[in-house]
């Protein structure tokens, strides 16, 4: 047993760095490259490397500043687009909407693009805080064009700041 080597007798890398670069080196060869680490070299083609997911807020604004477009129904449409996995036909009572509205009312000014908390619910429709105008509204079944987008209170801020309200008389 005496020309055994045991690990405990082996002689320490870690005192020679050119030892520890040769082991560094053994263990790079083997392991290519991990996800989000560069190496140099090509990352196989089944591996993928890790993205956090954009919010929908950074792809709207992404897809905004691609658009380079100040139109407020470009905006809309790219809006409902990114935002179309909220759809709902009614809202809830708390929560933030975006939709598109045509009044049948004549005469009478409306924002066809509400940004909206929902306050009540009725038979007729619902009310809402316009954000837009800052004041209550109602807004009856049959004119909501579409469906409701939901929006979350943490993005309220950024749909804002696109002043995408789009107000018109209805004639």
């Amino acid at each position: 047993m005496a020309d055994r080597e045991f690990s405990w007798q082996k002689e320490n890398p870690a005192s020679d760095p050119n030892a520890l670069a040769k082991i560094q080196a053994d263990i790079d060869a083997r392991n290519p490259t991990k996800p989000g680490q560069f190496t140099g070299k090509p990352v196989p083609l089944n591996q993928r490397e890790y993205q956090k997911p954009l919010s929908r807020v950074e792809r709207l604004k992404e897809r905004l500043e691609e658009e380079n477009t100040t139109d407020v129904e470009d905006i809309m449409m790219t809006i409902m687009d990114i935002f179309n996995d909220t759809v709902t036909p009614v809202p809830d009572v708390g929560n933030f909407y975006t939709f598109i509205y045509q009044p049948k009312t004549p005469n009478i000014q409306y924002d066809q693009q509400p940004l909206i908390a929902c306050t009540d619910i009725f038979r007729w429709g619902f009310r809402g805080i316009n954000f837009h105008w800052q004041s209550p509204r109602n807004y009856t079944w049959g004119e909501v064009v579409g469906q409701l987008y939901a929006v979350r209170s943490q993005e309220l801020d950024d749909l804002l700041s696109l002043q995408y309200g789009k107000f018109l008389i209805n004639r």
